[in-house]
């Protein structure tokens, strides 16, 4: 396809992300560069905002605001949930041709990609030109051909400082806890926990991922010995851990699917109340809580890594430069270089490698009990987390 004039669309799509807007703004302000793009819309609500015609101008925009957009959390554009019918997207392209759209950029993860995916090949049915492009995004770090992903090092930095309050308020009121944390497939946000721990008592003492079967008599096992040598004991659970069966513990309590047929397993406290119940029955202990971290590790907007920022706003600035340039679609990649210095490359990979397909944490990732971390993965993390608090001990000089 050669060079090709016209507007630009692009929408948000999924759960979203603190620095998803970073991406958002990168390809708003690259695109405002090239004269093959005459005018910038967005979207409101990810397709179905396309579906319903509801289209803001974002060339409009001043740059100043655009920059204060990139530091705000979550989907400036409003996001969504939907997977296109055949008929939707007779009707997508329908108004992709009122509006003369020829290059659209939709921001998001595996579902979203495999949107992206569905509009390019519905537009060589229909014979329309234009290119489309997939621009990362998910705090589950679940992206196929990705070293990680935009909203991971985010997401992971609240997740490593909630337990970090959270195990100095186990310390003052020593219990059972049990911390809920996002993550349906793959435990990488979870795992992001074991960045909390500076000193060997700290938290959390057990961690529990996606990609092992969760097994209660072993679970109780592992609390009861952690509970015996600190009197305490802070447990980080993936909540989409799944029994020998596969099947996801939380699904037990809810049958609601989104259109991608994904179960729902957040925003409930379903799991952590089992659990909790469970410990307590058992192993005989009073205090016994449970947290579910919920919504808030993807739109909390005091904490965010400077790396993932700057990621985020790269990815959706190449996504454009690759529409401008050679290239009629794909998804853009994020890749480590190897080497002990933290730098990383990015690649456009074809859609269809990204689309649907979940990665899950690789198993030099998770010890051999399947309750905590390795060193790899802590040299994985720690780069897109950044600096973490520094947190102050009293040496407890005993009075004799």
């Amino acid at each position: 396809m050669s060079k090709i004039k016209g507007n630009m669309l692009i929408a948000q799509s999924g759960g979203p992300t603190v620095v998803i807007n970073q991406s958002l703004v990168g390809a708003i302000i690259e695109g405002k560069k090239h004269k093959e793009i005459e005018n910038i819309y967005g979207s409101l609500f990810g397709i179905k905002g396309i579906l319903e015609g509801n289209l803001v101008d974002l060339k409009k925009e001043k740059i100043s605001n655009l920059k204060k957009v990139a530091q705000t959390p979550c989907a400036a554009l409003g996001s969504v949930r939907k997977k296109p019918k055949d008929e939707e997207c007779e009707e997508i392209f329908k108004n992709m041709q009122k509006y003369n759209i020829r290059y659209f950029f939709y921001i998001g993860g595996n579902d979203s990609a495999e949107t992206a995916y569905i509009l390019n090949e519905n537009a060589k049915k229909v014979n329309y030109e234009f290119k489309c492009f997939h621009i990362p995004k998910t705090i589950d770090n679940d992206l196929k051909e990705n070293d990680h992903t935009p909203g991971y090092g985010s997401a992971a930095k609240f997740v490593a400082m909630a337990i970090i309050g959270d195990n100095l308020d186990n310390k003052s009121l020593p219990g059972i806890k049990i911390d809920v944390i996002m993550g349906r497939h793959a435990g990488f946000l979870t795992a992001a926990s074991s960045l909390a721990k500076i000193y060997e008592d700290d938290a959390p003492h057990l961690i529990y991922f996606p990609e092992r079967p969760f097994i209660i008599d072993k679970f109780l096992k592992d609390v009861e010995e952690v509970y015996k040598k600190y009197n305490r004991c802070l447990i980080a659970v993936s909540e989409g851990i799944t029994d020998e069966k596969g099947e996801p513990i939380a699904a037990k309590f809810t049958k609601e699917v989104d259109s991608h047929g994904n179960v729902q397993l957040s925003g409930t406290g379903f799991l952590g109340d089992l659990l909790a119940d469970i410990v307590k029955r058992e192993l005989k202990v009073d205090r016994v809580r449970a947290d579910t971290f919920g919504y808030l590790q993807r739109s909390f907007p005091g904490i965010y890594s400077e790396v993932d920022a700057k990621e985020a706003y790269k990815v959706g600035e190449l996504a454009v430069k690759y529409a401008v340039g050679k290239y009629e679609n794909g998804s853009v990649t994020i890749k480590r270089e190897r080497g002990k210095k933290y730098k990383v490359y990015y690649e456009l990979v074809p859609l269809e490698n990204v689309a649907k397909e979940t990665r899950c944490m690789p198993d030099e990732f998770i010890n051999e009990n399947a309750n905590w971390v390795t060193e790899k993965f802590i040299e994985y993390a720690k780069p897109l987390v950044g600096k973490l608090p520094e947190i102050g001990v009293f040496k407890k000089y005993r009075v004799f």
